[in-house]
């Protein structure tokens, strides 16, 4: 399985994006699907997490962000409102049949990720 990023990019704070993750492959609808972010000299941080029934968010989205899925389309989406400049980073997607693994960030695929820009 490929997990391919986008819709990264530069705004102001306030600003929205959009950030997509396709998948290749046939079983990403039975996937757990995960977003994680890293910014400069850190490490990577938990962003938000969606398996059926069970959508989990980082304490500094503060109702934010949405994750939410297209399996039709062997696609998730982070929608990121009122972006802050913390939340500069490169964000990554990632996906794979264990759920708990996934949600620490230990599961099987990532992506390259996509680089979100805010300033101030």
């Amino acid at each position: 399985v490929q997990l391919v990023e986008s819709g990264g990019g530069s705004v102001q704070a306030g600003g929205s994006l959009r950030l997509s993750c396709v998948a290749s492959g046939s079983d990403f609808g039975s996937y757990a699907v995960a977003w994680f972010r890293q910014a400069p000299g850190r490490e990577r941080e938990f962003v938000a997490f969606w398996v059926p029934l069970n959508i989990e968010y980082a304490t500094f989205v503060k109702g934010r962000f949405t994750v939410f899925r297209d399996n039709g389309k062997n696609s998730a989406y982070l929608q990121m409102n009122n972006l802050e400049p913390s939340d500069t980073a490169t964000y990554y997607c990632h996906a794979g049949p264990s759920y708990s693994s996934v949600r620490h960030g230990l599961g099987a695929y990532w992506g390259r990720g996509t680089q979100v820009t805010v300033s101030s």
